[in-house]
């Protein structure tokens, strides 16, 4: 009995014990990490500091910041033939003059390559693809050689998807899309040759896979930190790129024509938009290096990951989404009126003052893509009843040069741009926000490998832009004289910047 009593009080004590360590080991642990953090966060504040260049060196250097001129224009650092922007023009003293906004595939108007597609009831993605990387409209012959070519093409690499998406899942499809085509480079026989042909063969092999590269890790993601159920659809070769990515990113894999072609009609007007965007300049700048096509392409992905550039429809979405949860009556447009008020004023939304899909660096008047997109548009909203959601859209476009005018005292034109109605789009799709800048992805790769074409064939020399140095010259201090910047003690967590 005595035994029994010594045995049950030995226990209690190392439990006891064992509770002591195991909170003195979770204590010290917080330390370390509360220090490390400090220490981060301080460093962070000395390197801000010793980083930090004053604005008016800036304008002393007469350095182009972001590569635009005084006057808002980009500096010119190539020539292309691949496509052209017009939004504006120049007067006799270097001034923009607001214009119709104009946009040019290869010199054909984008508004005449989507005309002619829905005039004839067709999906007109592969033929802008074409017409981008060859540099002309295909024959009806060369078409469907080019549309098999792709077709033959929509299946990845046998293991990829097991091996290189399912089993390593990315909560960041955008990362995940750069990654993969990455590990493409270990499938190529040949993936160093940037001879002509060879590029060109890679390129088509990219866009064949792109549609099943988002497909897969959007499932991958869906599955993984989503807890929704793994659907796997394999590409059907027939298909076109839109009717491939809304089959295999649905649970059913199913979709109606005017979907697919709303979403056909996205993608051509995504496909290019000039050698001057952040995007396509990295294409050129990295494959001015010499450098494999994967690598130009993730490297595009990433520039394209960058919510400055590629996020913006997933922006008018979260805009749309806040605006319906503050007025839930939107149809009241005095309450409308004053809630958009409340955005532009910082007093409500994400509180930068902005209204997403409206306004372009370059289009002063009127956004082309936008254009042609909000036709199709209305079709899609009266094909699924979501006739309000649209006019909301277009009493925005309407309504904010107006109040912007109000609250700023400036009155200038402010066009809705593409990311108004592509935003609309995929969320009358129900397209995940997820995928909404991959998507961008796939349909600008086209642009993307018909500049590196061009890079490799007219570039021919190195990119290397100057920076000038404004750090002045300091004498090398031994290191038994240096004072510590940042003082930390691991043990107690006191940190104190000097």
């Amino acid at each position: 009995m005595f035994t029994k009593l010594r045995n049950k009080r030995r226990d209690r004590k190392e439990r006891r014990k064992t509770i002591r360590d195991t909170f003195k080991r979770e204590m010290e642990n917080n330390l370390k990490s509360s220090a490390t953090k400090a220490l981060l966060e301080n460093s962070a504040k000395i390197i801000t500091d010793k980083t930090h260049i004053e604005h008016e060196l800036f304008v002393k250097n007469n350095v182009k910041r972001g590569l635009r001129n005084s006057n808002g224009t980009g500096v010119v650092v190539g020539l292309t033939r691949i496509g052209e922007i017009i939004g504006y023009q120049m007067d006799s003293e270097n001034n923009k003059i607001p214009a119709e906004g104009k946009l040019y595939y290869r010199g054909y108007s984008i508004e005449d390559l989507v005309s002619n597609c829905i005039k004839e009831n067709r999906f007109g993605f592969e033929e802008t693809t074409f017409l981008l990387i060859f540099g002309y409209l295909p024959s009806k012959s060369e078409l469907n050689a080019f549309n098999k070519l792709l077709s033959s093409k929509r299946e990845l690499p046998d293991g990829f998807a097991r091996d290189m998406i399912l089993t390593a899942p990315s909560n960041n499809i955008m990362n995940k899309l750069a990654r993969s085509v990455l590990a493409l480079y270990c499938y190529d026989e040949n993936p160093d040759d940037i001879s002509i042909s060879n590029v060109l063969r890679q390129s088509i092999d990219l866009i064949g896979y792109f549609p099943a590269l988002i497909a897969y890790a959007y499932q991958a993601k869906a599955s993984s930190y989503d807890n929704m159920s793994l659907h796997l659809h394999k590409p059907i070769p027939e298909l076109s790129t839109s009717e491939n990515i809304l089959r295999m990113i649905r649970p059913t894999g199913e979709y109606t024509e005017i979907e697919a072609k709303v979403l056909d009609l996205s993608m051509i007007l995504h496909a290019e938009h000039g050698g001057g965007n952040n995007s396509s300049f990295t294409t050129h700048l990295v494959s001015s290096t010499g450098t494999d096509t994967y690598s130009a392409i993730a490297a595009a992905i990433g520039s394209l990951k960058g919510p400055k550039h590629g996020g913006a429809n997933i922006a008018v979405i979260n805009m749309m989404m806040n605006i319906k949860e503050n007025v839930p009556d939107f149809n009241n447009r005095g309450k409308l009126d004053d809630y958009l008020v409340k955005i532009l004023k910082k007093e409500a939304g994400d509180g930068t003052g902005l209204i997403y899909g409206m306004g372009h660096a370059i289009y002063t008047i009127s956004d082309p893509r936008a254009k042609v997109l909000k036709s199709m548009a209305q079709k899609l909203a009266e094909s699924k009843g979501l006739e309000d959601d649209f006019l909301l859209c277009d009493y925005i476009e309407k309504r904010i040069p107006v109040l912007k005018a109000e609250v700023t005292g400036i009155d200038k034109p402010i066009p809705a741009n593409v990311d108004m109605y592509s935003g609309f789009v995929y969320d009358a799709l129900n397209i995940p926000i997820a995928i909404a800048t991959p998507l961008f992805a796939t349909a600008r790769l086209s642009g993307w490998c018909a500049h590196r074409l061009e890079e490799l064939i007219a570039g021919g020399k190195l990119m290397r832009p100057a920076y000038n140095s404004v750090q002045e010259h300091l004498d090398y201090i031994p290191l038994g004289k240096r004072n510590s910047k940042v003082q930390i003690n691991m043990s107690t967590s006191k940190m104190s910047a000097k």
